[in-house]
Order: structure tokens, then C-alpha cells, then sequence
């Protein structure tokens, strides 16, 4: 089979003899027997750490889970800085959870969770940070300061956890590029591995957001007097 991979020059056709092969074999049988100056990325080869994350064809995938195709192109993924052929900086795009204050804030030790509670939030926590949702996300081609969809799933998951006692605080980071800027287009739904839905996760804090006060800021240039052009509590 032939895959073309993009490369500092280009892209460049390769010829490999595999079959039922998954994308990772493909670039470790290129690597070790046809060009050892190929870059890629790779852990734990089942699909957990999340590090071999790129594009096939213009689609996000995983590559020790995509099984090959001949004819595929395959190239790094988007919105991130490439360090070397399929090789991405991937730590702007996690500094997003810092910006957004993605974590457990204050918590209420007198509450205690039940095995319901625990399912509120079990599918955000699965997230493994490929970074495939950044990638796709076509929000950062106009917004490069968008919090983006991983950190936004990963404030829910705060968010709607009970022990949390600074909620409208959370709600508060989130409103400045962060859940009105996403357009709702699905695209980190649909190539999510884990197939968590950042974007039902964006709408639910839209609604928590709705419960503190504040309001989509773009709503207040139709007819004015509704929101605030800084996504501030409105009452």
C-alpha cells in the first residue's frame, strides 16, 4: 500500500508491504526500515495516553487504533505548533486548563458522593488529552485565545460535581473565550476517541452560566438593552 505523510518539505509517498495494519505499525515499519528520520509521537499503543493523536485524510485519529488505508494522507494535527514532521507542541493547548481554572477549587468536605453522583460527570473524566478536539475545532482559526473544547469538558466536570462550592466562580472564568465563542458545530464530538461530547458539555454550562446571571454577550447587539458586551452577571 502507498501513504503519503507530511513531512518539513512536503509530502512524501511511501510504498509499504502490511496488511490489516493500524496506522502506528505502518509508521514504526517506515521508521525502522525505510527512513529512520521520520517523527511521530506514541505511549502506550492502546489508545489510553493519547499521545499518538494526528490527521488522516483531514480527520483527527488515533494511529494505534486507525486501522491503514492505501492512499491515505496523513498529517499533524491542527492549531498546534508542528515541532517535526508529525511531532506537535501540544502544551499551549493544555495551559488552556489552567486559564480556565479547570479543577476542583473549593471543596465541601461535609459532602459525600454516591455512586449517581459519581456517574454525573464518569464520561468527562475519560478524557485522555489527545488534543484531537483542539485540533478540529474551527473557532481557533479567528480565536487563538478560545479555551477550546477539553478544558471547557474538563470545567463541567467541576462544575456539576457536588463537593464544588465555587461554582458561579467557575461559571465566571469561562464566560471571556470561552462557551460563547463555540460556534456548536460538533466537530470535537465527532472525532473525540473517548466520545465525550464537549459540545453538550458547552451547552450545559451555558444554562449554568444562565442560572448566575449571565448571558450570551452577542445577544445585547440585537436591539440593545439585553447581556452585557463582557459576559458580566446581568440582573
Amino acid at each position: 500500500m502507498k501513504v503519503s505523510i507530511q513531512r518539513e518539505n512536503g509530502l512524501t509517498e511511501y510504498e509499504v508491504d502490511l496488511k490489516d495494519a493500524t496506522l502506528l505499525e505502518l509508521l514504526n515499519e517506515i521508521k525502522t526500515k525505510q527512513d529512520n528520520t521520520l517523527a511521530f509521537s506514541s505511549g502506550c499503543r492502546s489508545s489510553v495516553c493519547g499521545s499518538c493523536s494526528m490527521r488522516v485524510n483531514e480527520s483527527e485519529v488515533l494511529a494505534c487504533s486507525y486501522k491503514v488505508q492505501d492512499g491515505d494522507i496523513i498529517t499533524p494535527l491542527q492549531n498546534v505548533e508542528v515541532l517535526r514532521d508529525l511531532v506537535v507542541d501540544m502544551d499551549r493547548a493544555y495551559a488552556f486548563n489552567a486559564k480556565a481554572k479547570a479543577w476542583l477549587s473549593k471543596s465541601e468536605e461535609s459532602v459525600s458522593l454516591n455512586h449517581e453522583d459519581e456517574q454525573v460527570n464518569a464520561l468527562q473524566s475519560d478524557c485522555i488529552l489527545c488534543g484531537s478536539c483542539y485540533s478540529a475545532c474551527p473557532v481557533y482559526a479567528v480565536n487563538d485565545d478560545f479555551l477550546g473544547p477539553f478544558a471547557l469538558t474538563r470545567v463541567w466536570k467541576y462544575v456539576s460535581d457536588k463537593r464544588e462550592s465555587e461554582q458561579e466562580q467557575k461559571a465566571t472564568n469561562i464566560q471571556s473565550n470561552g462557551i460563547w465563542d463555540c460556534t456548536l458545530c460538533n466537530n470535537c464530538t465527532v472525532v473525540c476517541p473517548q466520545n465525550i461530547s464537549s459540545k453538550a458539555d458547552i451547552e450545559k454550562l451555558r444554562m449554568k452560566s444562565a442560572q448566575y446571571g449571565f448571558m450570551d454577550p452577542n445577544f445585547g447587539s440585537f436591539g440593545g438593552g439585553f447581556g452585557s458586551f463582557d459576559g458580566s452577571p446581568v440582573f
